[in-house]
């Protein structure tokens, strides 16, 4: 008969596995408290002990005292630390005192907005004070929505809602903007890239409008760790911060383990693939009922673990215990996905990085990521769903054998000594930020002398009037078009409309299922495309390219599929150079011409290659920045097969690199090599920016060449293959020590 093991037995069943090749162990930590502050309304502290907090932890009480003096702050603390009552609590204290203050907290996603409010909601009805706080997105009512106009104290939304919903109506939100005391900034982290660009911008328009009704609001923002939470904050907000990062909250012994999968072929290095190894440890939890996180790098991904686990488990926990959990899942589904795991009815969970975010989901006790997430602030952030409760919690990080991968797991002292990645952001990108200038003119006529944020923007606000879409009047520039302007500006991506994904298996019951940006469209809703929904295939009957439309119907194959992007590259303008004596570095605008052409079949047990097709689709054309190193003299040597191979291999290795030393996902820098460049001939890699206008992430790479560098050449040298792999270089290269012949040509650059 089965006996259920705890997670100690298995802990220590573990500790003997060959594959573990890292063990590292998080000790314990007592709480630091401070007594609650006297200024405290006694309704709000009794609310407070009801729930058993009758002390707050240092970084909390040094938050609220803080706040009373007037001054900006930015908490950063580790995963479920009570960073919330940081600002639940100096926010709820000022309503107490004055009914009319109003407060606007800013979530990253809906999710995280709706669980954010049921607790708050929780404490306000045992506080017995008449204290309105409402959620406002996109599934917010219209009837509903009227109510929180004119009486929300608090009001709840994400970046998306105030630039679309909220700064363009202002004049229906009075009441709001007129008092307004607080804004809550929460997941601080997460606005990086093009998104951080955005809401930057976004934060000025809201600063313009709450000046234009007479009010100047505290920015209270929290972080999970980062290397610049402080620059960031400012960057962010445009306003000076006071950093918060000692820490008061108790934590429970963490186990955090790299697992490296067994070599399968030796003079390759090609290891057992990471998800069937996770699959393996995965199900040993599951079926010892200990709820566990697994977390995937894709949409993709987090399908195929989820439908392999589900087939493990089936006979002895059912399938519904097991969910997937990704954006593209409709908010029902997401609700009451998350309430399974607070209430322990769903056991595991299979998820991209949405759940890496603060959303409560109870206790869990194990978390097994497949592969390295990406940073190093990334993979702390999902550590932290285990034993969020102060319990002993076990994490796993499964090696892929992507270079990046094998680096961390071979150097683990690289990430356990270092510190968090920097989060960049861009809020001067001029497409961003011409985008943005609209919307503020839009929503209140602008002066010739105004500022919008560090850049004299007077030029851009003629050059719309050119365009007439303003009209200049004496010292004011006016909206003059018909359009709505935010309308047609997305926050999260490079592209403007999202691809919406409709179920036809049911000719009685079409329904939508989803939806997806449109680049990510291209390689995975084009026709004959294989489309994973929560464990379902679905096959893509027709890609409506023109009306964003993709037609699906659920099928069962024994596949999933694959696309190949053929990618041109331009450049426009050169705006920096190191130059050498062998090599150039260059800095500068270029073009980039992307077209999907081919579509792999690979089998779901094997990941073996059964097939393939052509996809039809117009090309994208992207105007961005890059970086580029270009060789002037190469070995004669070599030949140019060998020369390209050996580019090509330093590509793949600089592609997983750049992200560890760039605070960005894979997916927003892209490297290519050329043999021969359109505007020199001569032998190029290029890492451009995967984002129109760029967004600053191929300048920090200029500017920090040589670390890049130095990073990919230790990759190299430290893999265990004999002469080249998918860890390192990407694969052997007959005839040559094609290690040792990248390291060489690296160090001419």
């Amino acid at each position: 008969m089965f006996r259920k093991k705890s997670l100690s037995e298995l802990i220590e069943g573990l500790r003997k596995n060959e594959n573990i090749i890292n063990w590292h162990e998080i000790e314990p930590q007592e709480a630091k408290t401070r007594e609650m502050p006297e200024k405290v309304d006694k309704r709000i502290s009794a609310a407070l002990q009801k729930r058993g907090i009758n002390e707050l932890y240092s970084h909390q009480y040094t938050a609220f005292q803080t706040l009373q003096q007037g001054e900006n702050i930015v908490a950063v603390t580790p995963t479920a630390s009570g960073k919330t009552l940081c600002y639940n609590l100096p926010v709820l204290q000022s309503i107490a005192e004055n009914d009319a203050n109003r407060a606007l907290y800013i979530f990253p996603t809906k999710a995280l907005a709706q669980d954010q409010k049921s607790e708050l909601n929780e404490i306000i009805d045992e506080m017995g004070i008449d204290i309105k706080s409402y959620t406002y997105d996109g599934d917010t009512s219209p009837a509903i929505r009227q109510v929180v106009r004119k009486a929300g104290h608090i009001v709840i939304t994400n970046p998306d809602m105030l630039h679309s919903a909220i700064l363009p109506h202002h004049t229906k939100w009075v009441s709001l903007f007129e008092n307004l005391k607080y804004v809550v900034i929460d997941e601080l982290h997460t606005y990086r890239g093009v998104f951080g660009s955005h809401v930057a911008n976004v934060i000025r328009r809201l600063k313009r409008i709450c000046k234009f009704y007479g009010s100047s609001p505290i920015f209270i923002c929290t972080s999970a760790t980062i290397a610049n939470p402080k620059e960031l904050a400012e960057q962010l907000t445009g306003n000076p911060m006071r950093l918060i990062d000692d820490n008061g909250a108790p934590r429970g012994r963490k186990h955090f383990v790299f697992y490296n999968p067994p070599i399968v072929n030796k003079p390759l290095n090609i290891r057992k693939s990471a998800t069937v190894e996770v699959n393996q440890l995965a199900k040993e939890f599951l079926k010892n009922k200990i709820q566990t996180i697994v977390f995937a790098r894709s949409r993709v991904r987090v399908e195929i673990i989820l439908s392999h686990i589900q087939e493990l488990v089936k006979d002895q926990l059912g399938a519904k215990s097991i969910r997937g959990y990704r954006g593209g899942y409709l908010p029902k589904q997401r609700r009451e996905i998350e309430r399974g795991l607070r209430e322990g009815e769903i056991l595991g969970v299979v998820s991209t990085n949405a759940l890496e975010l603060g959303v409560d989901i109870g206790q869990l006790q194990v978390c097994v990521m497949t592969g390295y997430p990406g940073s190093v602030a990334s993979t702390w952030q999902q550590a932290g769903r285990a034993g969020r409760r102060h319990g002993e919690a076990l994490i796993l990080m499964v090696a892929s054998s992507t270079p990046i991968d094998q680096y961390i797991v071979q150097n683990p002292e690289y990430f356990f000594e270092r510190s968090p990645e920097s989060a960049r952001i861009n809020p001067e990108n001029l497409i961003i930020l011409v985008d943005h200038l609209k919307c503020a003119a839009y929503e209140l006529p602008f002066k010739e002398n105004e500022e919008f944020g560090p850049l004299d923007v007077k030029e851009i606000m003629e050059y719309l009037v050119e365009e007439r879409i303003l009209h200049h009047n004496g010292e004011t520039f006016y909206w003059a078009n018909q359009s709505f302007p935010a309308g047609n500006i997305s926050l999260r991506s490079a592209s403007q409309e999202n691809v919406v994904i409709i179920d036809q298996s049911e000719t009685a019951n079409v329904k939508i299922i989803g939806e997806m940006d449109r680049f990510s469209a291209m390689t995975l809703l084009h026709d004959e495309a294989i489309y994973l929904h929560e464990g379902v295939q679905y096959q893509v009957e027709k890609l409506d390219w023109d009306h964003k439309k993709a037609y699906v119907r659920e099928v069962d194959v024994e596949y999933y599929t694959d696309a190949n992007l053929a990618v041109q590259l331009k450049v426009l303008e050169i705006d920096k150079t190191i130059s050498r004596q062998n090599t150039s570095v260059h800095y500068g605008d270029v073009t980039i011409n992307i077209l999907p052409s081919i579509f792999k079949k690979i089998k779901l047990t094997t990941f073996e290659n059964i097939g393939s097709g052509p996809i039809y689709l117009p090309e994208e054309e992207l105007h961005t920045s890059a970086a580029w190193m270009e060789l002037k003299q190469s070995d004669p040597t070599l030949g140019e097969k060998t020369l390209e191979q050996l580019l090509m291999g330093i590509a793949n290795v600089l592609q997983h690199v750049v992200p560890v030393h760039v605070m960005c996902d894979r997916n927003d820098i892209h490297v290519v090599s050329q043999i021969k460049a359109n505007h020199t001939g001569l032998p190029t890699i290029f890492l451009y920016d995967h984002y129109p206008g760029g967004i600053g992430l191929a300048e920090d790479v200029y500017k920090r060449f040589e670390d890049v560098k130095a990073a990919a050449k230790n990759l190299i040298e430290k893999c265990r293959c004999q002469d080249g792999c998918p860890s390192c270089i990407g694969t052997e290269i007959e005839g040559i020590k094609a290690k040792k012949r990248s390291i060489e040509l690296l160090d001419q650059f």
